[in-house]
């Protein structure tokens, strides 16, 4: 795995407890990102090194940066059509373009514009932007925000090939690691070494990050 690992305890002291956070591991080429599939799906991706095969790409495809977040999600790999979690190499460029061009999933007054506004916005764009809790391991909801990202159309496509630099089968470590939690070992669990992820100001304060 080309995974940097850290454990959990040691990282836990310095992740913020709330506030809007992109919690990733990434450098100043590339970022993480994790998705979880059936095995036909992310066999063939590991294989090729893109996402083809039974892979969608009419379908929206969400992204996360943030490990723990994905485990909420996929149940630690063990809910049925997310056994293959994956670590996606994505080039930083792209995931800050998918940023850019994204629009908030669901209406707030604190967006600034008017509900019209904001559907003509997700009308004409192909990303989607969401904030949910964040959660710890064993899945309880934080005061932190996690980030995630709906791509189709254009940025499907891209995310799909060109975007990636590597992709990862990690189920095995997944696996090793929901052990580690069902048993109450968090002094032994190592996850995915991540930090907040900040841009410029615009765009920070675009994704509420400041």
């Amino acid at each position: 795995m080309k995974l940097r690992l850290k454990k959990y305890k040691e990282q836990l002291p310095y992740w913020p407890e709330n506030g809007y956070h992109i919690m990733a591991q990434y450098d100043d080429e590339k970022i993480v990102v994790y998705q979880s599939y059936r095995k036909d799906i992310g066999e063939f991706a590991v294989k090729n090194q893109y996402f083809g095969g039974n892979f969608s790409l009419e379908r929206m495809t969400w992204i996360k940066p943030n490990f723990l977040w994905m485990m909420f999600r996929n149940g630690w790999g063990k809910k049925e059509g997310q056994e293959c979690v994956l670590a996606i190499h994505l080039k930083l460029d792209a995931f800050k373009k998918y940023l850019e061009n994204s629009v908030y999933s669901s209406y707030n007054e604190k967006l600034n514009i008017s509900r019209e506004e904001w559907q003509n916005q997700v009308k004409n764009s192909s990303v989607r932007l969401q904030w949910d809790p964040d959660h710890d391991p064993f899945g309880n909801k934080l005061e932190r925000r996690a980030i995630q990202i709906g791509l189709r159309g254009e940025f499907i496509h891209s995310f799909a090939k060109e975007d990636i630099i590597l992709i990862e089968d990690i189920s095995d470590f997944v696996s090793e690691q929901y052990q580690l939690v069902w048993e109450d070992k968090l002094n032994e669990l190592l996850l995915p070494e991540e930090k907040p992820l900040l841009f410029n100001d615009t765009l920070n304060k675009k994704l509420k990050l400041v």
